[in-house]
C-alpha cells in the first residue's frame, strides 16, 4: 500500500506561546492528516537542541527536548495554578531564547507542585528515573548550568569526570538534575500519548535519528570512550562533507567521529541502545547521513574547513547486523542523497532499505527537454524536498524562464495539466510509484523562501525558526489534494 505523509517539525506548529508542542496544537494537526488521508507524519528530531539550536547538534540522543511540553496540559493536570498567557501567539518566526525563557517559570513551578503534592514517590515517576540516561541527563543539565553553560570538556575536573567516579553531588547540584529529569518524565508522558493517539488513527511517525551526535552531549560526555577524543576531552577528528551542492569548502560539522575499533569490542551497544530507544519512539526511524555506515568524511579537529578531510571505510554491515539481532520491529529508511559510491546502495539494498528521492533533484531541465532522471521504483521516498532544501516554489523561482518553460512541458507529458504550477508539482509527487510520498508543509503552502527551514554549512538564526501561524490554510490547501493522496 502505498503511503502520503506530511514533513512538519513540531516546533513549526501554531501554538498560542510561540512553539508548537505535545498539546492541543499536535492533536489538532492530527485531526487535519487523518481527515485527509495522510498516514506518515514525519518530523525532526525532539532532541535537546544544542549549538545553534539546531535539533542535528543535541544534548543528547535519548532526551526530549522540554521545550515540546506543553504548559497547557501541566495547567488541566492541576500543576499550575493557571493556564499561561497568549505569547507570541502570530509569529512566524520562532525566537528560541525568549521562548525558552518565558517558559522557564512555569516547568519550574510544574516541579515544585509536583514535589510538594509527592508525586515523585509514585511508582511510575521513580521506574522512569531508574534508567541510567535519565540520570545521566538530568546531572549533565545540572553540571552545565553550574559550569556557565559551557561545553563539558571545559567544565571543572571533578564535573568532567562524574560519569566515572560517581561522586555525590552538592545539594543544589542534586536538585537541578532532579528538576531536569522531571522534565523528561513529562516530555516522555506526553509523547507517548500522542503517538498512541497517532497510531489508533492509522498514523505513524517518522523520526529522525542524527548519524553523529554532539561533542557537547551527554552522548559523549559519558561515553567518551566511544570517540576519537583527545587527552584534553577535545575531538581529534570531525565530522562533516567534502565540496558539494550546498558549499564549495565542504561541510565541516564539527561532530567526533566515533572509535569503530571500540564499538566493535563492544558489540556496537551504543548504536544498539541509541537505535533502539529511537525504535520504541517513532514507527519509522530515518536514518540522516546514512551513507557514513559504508564511508565517512574525517576532518582534522584542526582544520577550518572540510577541504582537508578523507573518505574512511565503516563497519556498517556489522553495525545494522548487531542492531537487527537485537531490535524487535526495526524499520529504519536511509537518508542516501548526494553524490554517493555505489557500495553505499549495495549497503542500503542489502536490508531492502527504503532510500530517497528529491525532486528538486532529479527533475533535469539543461537539455532540451526537461526529464526526471531517477528512476521511479517502489521502494523508494519521493520528496518534493527536504528540511535541507530551497521550499518547491523557491526552487521553480529560481529557474531561468527557459527551464521553467521545460518543467511546465515536462508536467503536461506527465499527465499533470490543472492548477498552478504547484498544484502540478504535487500531482506529479503523489502519482509516483514510490511506497512514500512525502511533502512539507510549506510546500503543500506553497511558500517560497519565507517557508526555507535550513541552510546547511550556516549555524544559527534564521535556521530552524519556521512556523505555521495557523491551521487555516493548511487545512483548506490539504482538503484540495484530498482525492489525489486517496488514489495512492
Amino acid at each position: 500500500m502505498r503511503k502520503t505523509g506530511i514533513l512538519m517539525p513540531i516546533s513549526s506548529l501554531p501554538s498560542q506561546i510561540g512553539v508548537g508542542g505535545l498539546g492541543k496544537e499536535a492533536y489538532e494537526f492530527l485531526r487535519i492528516l487523518t481527515e485527509n488521508g495522510i498516514r506518515i507524519w514525519q518530523i525532526l528530531p525532539l532532541n535537546p537542541a544544542g549549538f545553534g539550536n539546531s535539533p542535528y547538534q543535541p544534548y543528547s540522543s535519548f532526551a526530549g527536548d522540554d521545550l515540546y511540553i506543553s504548559l497547557d496540559e501541566l495547567a488541566w493536570n492541576g500543576l499550575l495554578k493557571e493556564k499561561p498567557p497568549v505569547y507570541r501567539a502570530m509569529d512566524k518566526r520562532l525566537d528560541f531564547q525568549e521562548v525558552r525563557k518565558f517558559r522557564e517559570p512555569y516547568l519550574r513551578e510544574a516541579y515544585r507542585t509536583f514535589v510538594l503534592q509527592e508525586k515523585t514517590k509514585e511508582e511510575d515517576y521513580q521506574t522512569f528515573l531508574s534508567q541510567t540516561w535519565v540520570l545521566e541527563y538530568g546531572v549533565f543539565r545540572a553540571l552545565k548550568q553550574k559550569n556557565n553553560d559551557r561545553c563539558w570538556n571545559e567544565w571543572a575536573e571533578e564535573d568532567r569526570n562524574w560519569p566515572k567516579e560517581r561522586k555525590v553531588l552538592k545539594e543544589e547540584v542534586q536538585e537541578e538534575a532532579s528538576y531536569h529529569m522531571f522534565l523528561q518524565y513529562l516530555f516522555y508522558r506526553q509523547w507517548e500519548r500522542l503517538k498512541k493517539t497517532a497510531n489508533e488513527n492509522g498514523i505513524e511517525i517518522m523520526g529522525d535519528v542524527p548519524f553523529y551526535v554532539g561533542v557537547d552531549s551527554v552522548d559523549v560526555w559519558a561515553n567518551r570512550e566511544n570517540f576519537l577524543i583527545g587527552a584534553d576531552n577535545k575531538p581529534i577528528f570531525v565530522a562533516g562533507v567534502p565540496p558539494d551542492y550546498f558549499s564549495v569548502t565542504g561541510q565541516r560539522w564539527g561532530n567526533p567521529i566515533y572509535d569503530w575499533n571500540h564499538l566493535k569490542e563492544t558489540n556496537y551497544q551504543f548504536w544498539v541502545e541509541r537505535i533502539g530507544h529511537s525504535s520504541r519512539l517513532f514507527d519509522i526511524v530515518r536514518i540522516d547521513h546514512f551513507r557514513a555506515f559504508d564511508t565517512f568524511w574525517k576532518i582534522p579537529a584542526s582544520c577550518p574547513t572540510a577541504i582537508e578531510g578523507g573518505w574512511v571505510e565503516a563497519p556498517g554491515y556489522e553495525v545494522l547486523d548487531r542492531m537487527r539481532e537485537q531490535i524487535s520491529n526495526l524499520n529504519l529508511v536511509a537518508e542516501d542523497l548526494g553524490d554517493l559510491r555505489k557500495e553505499v546502495l549495495d549497503l542500503k539494498n542489502h536490508y531492502q532499505l527504503k532510500g530517497m528521492k528529491v525532486l528538486q533533484f532529479c527533475i533535469d531541465s539543461k537539455g532540451k527537454y526537461a526529464k526526471d532522471t531517477f528512476l521511479d521504483v517502489e521502494n523508494m521516498i519521493i520528496y518534493t524536498g527536504t528540511h535541507d532544501n530551497d521550499t518547491l516554489m523557491e526552487w521553480y523561482g529560481n529557474l531561468t524562464t527557459a527551464s521553467k518553460r521545460k518543467v511546465r512541458r515536462f508536467l503536461k507529458k506527465s499527465g499533470c495539466t490543472h492548477g498552478t504550477v504547484k498544484d502540478r508539482l504535487l500531482q506529479y509527487t503523489l502519482q509516483s510509484k514510490a511506497q512514500y510520498a512525502i511533502i512539507p508543509m510549506w510546500d503543500i503552502l506553497g511558500l517560497g523562501e519565507e517557508g526555507h527551514m535550513n541552510t546547511p554549512g550556516t549555524v544559527g538564526s534564521p535556521n530552524w525558526e519556521w512556523r505555521m501561524p495557523t491551521f487555516e490554510k493548511a487545512e483548506v490547501e490539504l482538503k484540495r489534494y484530498r482525492k489525489q493522496i486517496e488514489k495512492r
